[in-house]
């Protein structure tokens, strides 16, 4: 996600500046997207969050290994079949979070299907900063991608 923030002038620009007649400045400047990091600080608001959490094969397997039961004991506890018919997500309790939540963490935080990694960086929905507590850091393409490959284990597409 990138904000066209800040205006940045270059050398070239700076002399390019010319004042016209009526003693107005016409100005030629670059509008340069600068990435938004989003730091998590893992305040369960996404897991809160009425929705699916979509898993995939392999998070099934890794899922199922990380709490101890076989594959098919793990699909009839913790998941459902998704709403568009597609694949399967997690469940959720009752109250809309997700069945993994306990307390203010995660009891599968380690093996975490993508979806929440991803959360909020590679997507997310309109008004997500009035629940969500990550803080948002302008930082350059190299350290953008370099967070991402961190917090995802996704190198930057």
């Amino acid at each position: 996600m990138t904000l066209g923030l800040p205006v940045l002038f270059n050398s070239k620009m700076r002399d390019a500046l010319r004042y016209s007649r009526l003693g107005t400045v016409r100005c030629a400047c670059q509008i340069v997207n600068v990435p938004i990091f989003y730091e998590c600080q893992r305040c369960t608001a996404c897991c809160r969050w009425p929705g699916q959490v979509r898993v995939s094969d392999a998070e099934i397997a890794r899922l199922a290994e990380f709490t101890g039961m076989g594959e098919f004991e793990f699909i009839q506890r913790y998941l459902q079949l998704r709403a568009d018919r597609q694949g399967l997500a997690l469940q959720n309790k009752l109250n809309g979070e997700c069945i993994f939540l306990e307390g203010d963490n995660c009891a599968v935080q380690a093996v975490k299907p993508q979806q929440c990694s991803d959360f909020p960086n590679l997507w997310n929905f309109p008004g997500f900063e009035k629940v969500c507590d990550a803080i948002p850091r302008r930082v350059s393409e190299e350290e953008y991608a370099a967070l991402i490959a961190k917090a995802t284990g996704r190198r930057h597409l």
